[in-house]
């Protein structure tokens, strides 16, 4: 099996890291940890491999953490207090992440029977939790002075877990050139009182600088961090509320093929049918109508929820859902034969909700006295 530095070497000899002109390297020739027992026709097929992976995973840990933790009020605090840029950046120098701890993180999601980790590399805010030389606006960056993704990565992959990688696509309320309010609906930006000066409009704004911005930042989340299980793009309304075309969202899927091509590619109900998996919220499903749409295509599920707020929320401290309520996602996920992406939020300095933690090891202690709920055989 490969590991995490064996990768990186062997991406720098093929010369995968930091070239834009990117083609495939060898280390797909021998399976990452993660994927240890379907490694058999790895080499051959190395996509095949990760789809039979994910299809046997059944649980998955979601961390949604950021700036935002800070303030205590979710993840969409800058868009529903319109906090201006400028405002809203003073927050780094607050964030020191002082006790995030990716072998805790990693011990508690296999204490849970967990299978992988997904972690926020950039929400809609911008801020983002690895070493990156698109911008300033990350932790590396930040008072915390580390990379976040570098230390998920490691523990991961010294445990077999696979790790996912969230990554906010169609909507970014800092980027100049991301998508505005004119011509993209579903909360692109924030409805600012007066216009935001940090941000391009009209005839200055060029949203094809956002896509490369975006590429460059995917390029290194999948040359700087070994193997990676799966990319999963979020702001599904945007851009399915405008001109996706302009996205160019074939080309964003080429990418990330071409340099790992096990890593499988989400986009919650999907933008143009080349996605791996879907990923809506759980929520969604009360869609019947889309939920038999996308069954027909054939593509496993992956249903999303959190056990309290998505970011860290103050008000449910001490009020978070408990085992029972974690044991009925897992039998509403097997009803429609999906694995659960369970998602718990780090208090501001990084450290886990104790009440989450004593949840999730009681439904791993359940897990294996009794294994995972089945789909029920059709009467």
């Amino acid at each position: 099996m490969i590991n995490r530095r064996e990768f990186a070497k062997i991406m720098g000899a093929a010369g995968l890291i930091g070239l834009p002109a990117l083609s495939r390297g060898q280390f797909n020739t021998s399976a990452p940890s993660y994927l240890k027992d379907f490694a058999q026709n790895y080499s051959a097929k190395p996509h095949n491999s990760a789809m039979d992976w994910f299809r046997n995973s059944e649980f998955g840990l979601f961390l949604h953490y950021g700036l935002y933790s800070l303030l205590g009020r979710g993840e969409w605090v800058q868009l529903k207090e319109k906090i201006h840029v400028k405002e809203y950046e003073k927050l780094i120098k607050r964030f020191t992440a002082e006790n995030f701890d990716a072998d805790e993180i990693t011990d508690l999601a296999l204490r849970a029977e967990m299978k992988y980790v997904n972690i926020t590399t950039r929400h809609h805010d911008s801020f983002c939790l690895f070493d990156t030389k698109s911008t300033n606006f990350n932790s590396v960056k930040s008072p915390a002075k580390r990379d976040l993704v570098a230390e998920l990565a490691e523990a991961c992959d010294k445990k077999g877990l696979g790790l996912c990688l969230y990554f906010t696509h169609g909507r970014d309320w800092r980027h100049p050139h991301a998508p505005n309010n004119d011509n993209w609906g579903s909360f692109a930006r924030p409805r600012y009182h007066e216009p935001e000066p940090y941000y391009k409009y009209g005839k200055e704004h060029d949203l094809n600088i956002y896509v490369e911005y975006m590429h460059q930042q995917l390029e290194e989340l999948l040359t700087q961090y070994g193997p990676i299980a799966s990319i999963w793009l979020d702001g599904h309304g945007v851009p399915m509320s405008g001109p996706i075309e302009k996205f160019r969202v074939d080309d964003t899927y080429k990418l990330i093929r071409k340099i790992q091509p096990q890593c499988l590619i989400t986009a919650k109900w999907g933008y143009n049918g080349q996605e791996d998996y879907y990923s809506p919220e759980i929520h969604w499903l009360n869609n019947k109508k889309k939920v038999k749409e996308k069954q027909a295509a054939g593509k496993p599920f992956e249903i999303c929820t959190a056990i309290a707020g998505w970011g860290y929320t103050k008000k449910h401290d001490g009020n978070h859902r408990g085992f029972n309520s974690v044991l009925d996602n897992l039998k509403y996920a097997a009803e429609y034969d999906a694995n659960l992406l369970l998602n718990i939020a780090p208090l501001p300095d990084g450290s886990l909700d104790k009440q989450d933690v004593n949840t999730l090891h009681k439904v791993g202690k359940y897990i294996r006295k009794n294994g995972f709920p089945k789909q029920k055989s059709p009467s």
